[in-house]
């Protein structure tokens, strides 16, 4: 005989056994957890993100000793940045969907210890060929954070609440790059470390954060959550019509590729909502890894800087960052202003105001950037001073398009967020490529000159959507919104 379900569980299960929340109080989910347990779970989740963004980049100053020990060309080289952003690109197409399917935490644990093994791997590597499949596979497993912080803190935030993380998130995504170039460059400098440190910092730091990622942080996915509820209550029960939502979809290959996988590069190429954001975010993060190059050129081909000290100049450009985070709390009240006339409720289109500023600042600090820089007779100060209105526009311009696509499209953030930055990552793995190319034949004045009339064509974009963002996204061909 099966006894009798509890008064609580009784509460949580539908006439048709399916399970849900005790209420819109319940402390299962995520969203009324003690704002401790979640403010915890994002420095990780900001720590990951850091880490995998750091990587990336930390191997710019080692390409020098790379191409003598190997012998190989700059170009050549620079594959070591590309391969490993295009795997940034390519992983959250699995990423990102996946954890759509099994939840946040698996992918997670999964995506940082690969970033670690690989790190690892990459430092021991026994020839150029063996390097660069090793950067991609670890840039393929650090697109997991980049891919699962935005829907984390869509799990554990709601609208009027997650814009500090998601701030930070962007933050994390920014600097880590940024401060990178600096750090590695005194690495390669130091006789007793040498290029191959520039890989086994990361694999020591990513492990441990993937110790912190495996022991604290918790399942957010509420359907994944609401069908770990429902196991436990057929345990208590013994009434195996309990039921999720979740527990209803199987695991069919093809069903998993056409439903699952292929979602982000639909959303890419069917919602407009989409598209306009990754464009918009895929030519800031390209602008990211572009500087990669043109930084070292002004600083330490033209100034005459050594690696550590030319990389300091990107400081500029992270303080940029963080007037660029003040800039976004500034419209913070204006935002609760407009949703208290609208029930407390926030629209997605309010994001976008401040990447109108940022995208005008960008375009600005890449025209000052190009004609200070390019004749050692002006004072290094000028270009480094740039990067105060470029980072300005870096933040202003990326967290809008994600935020935006995030709230735009909360039923599938997860595969919106990949398709931003599968996009974004292709630029920023494509943009290196060419920067030598680019800055060697046109100079340093005209290079940054055709950049910023780039970035001046986007302004218009959250303008348009700004206006007319609420009718396009109910025009999607795909049923995500």
């Amino acid at each position: 005989m099966k006894p009798e379900p509890s008064n609580s569980s009784t509460r949580t299960v539908t006439a048709e056994r399916l399970v849900d929340f005790d209420g819109p109080d319940d402390p299962l989910n995520p969203q009324n957890w003690p704002m401790r347990k979640r403010a915890s779970m994002s420095v990780i989740i900001g720590l990951a993100t850091m880490m995998v963004s750091f990587a990336s980049s930390v191997f710019a100053p080692a390409i020098p000793l790379v191409m003598k020990a190997y012998g190989i060309t700059r170009e050549v080289g620079t594959l070591g940045i590309s391969l490993y952003v295009f795997g940034f690109a390519s992983g959250p197409l699995i990423f990102g969907p996946f954890s759509e399917l099994h939840g946040r935490h698996i992918p997670m644990v999964i995506a940082m210890f690969g970033f670690t093994v690989f790190s690892f791997a990459t430092a021991v590597s026994k020839d150029v060929q063996s390097l660069f499949i090793l950067r991609f596979f670890t840039g393929f497993f650090g697109a997991g954070p980049l891919t699962l912080a935005g829907p984390l803190f869509v799990d554990m935030f709601n609208a009027r609440q997650r814009g500090i993380p998601i701030v930070m998130f962007c933050l994390m995504v920014f600097t880590g790059p940024l401060i990178a170039p600096f750090i590695g460059g005194f690495i390669v400098m130091n006789p007793s470390l040498g290029w191959r440190w520039t890989a086994y910092i990361p694999g020591i730091m990513g492990a441990a954060i993937t110790v912190f990622v495996t022991l604290f942080l918790d399942e957010t996915y509420v359907p994944v959550v609401l069908a770990r509820k429902a196991d436990r209550l057929r345990r208590e029960t013994g009434d195996w019509s309990i039921h999720a939502v979740h527990d209803e979809v199987s695991f069919d290959l093809h069903a998993v590729v056409r439903d699952y996988f292929s979602i982000p590069l639909k959303m890419l190429v069917w919602d407009p909502i989409v598209l306009c954001m990754s464009l918009f975010g895929a030519f800031v993060y390209g602008l990211l890894y572009l500087f990669l190059t043109a930084y070292p050129i002004i600083f330490q081909k033209i100034h005459g800087m050594n690696p550590g000290v030319g990389g300091l100049p990107y400081l500029g450009v992270v303080i940029g960052l963080l007037l660029g985070a003040v800039g976004i709390a500034a419209t913070q009240p204006w935002m609760e202003r407009k949703a208290e006339r609208t029930g407390l409720e926030i629209m997605p289109e309010w994001r976008l105001p401040i990447a109108i500023p940022g995208a005008t600042a960008f375009s600005g600090g890449l025209f000052w950037l190009g004609w200070t820089g390019y004749q050692p007779t002006t004072h290094w100060i000028a270009p480094t001073l740039s990067g105060l209105l470029t980072g300005f526009g870096l933040l202003t311009m990326f967290l809008p398009s994600l935020v935006y696509l995030v709230e735009a499209r909360a039923r599938k953030s997860a595969s919106a967020v990949a398709a931003h930055t599968f996009l974004r990552s292709g630029a920023g793995g494509a943009f290196p490529l060419f920067a030598t190319y680019m800055f060697n034949n046109m100079g340093v004045e005209w290079a940054c000159t055709l950049l910023g009339c780039i970035g001046a064509v986007l302004v218009p974009i959250p303008v348009l959507l700004y206006v007319c963002g609420a009718q396009i996204r109910q025009k999607s061909r795909l049923s995500v919104a």
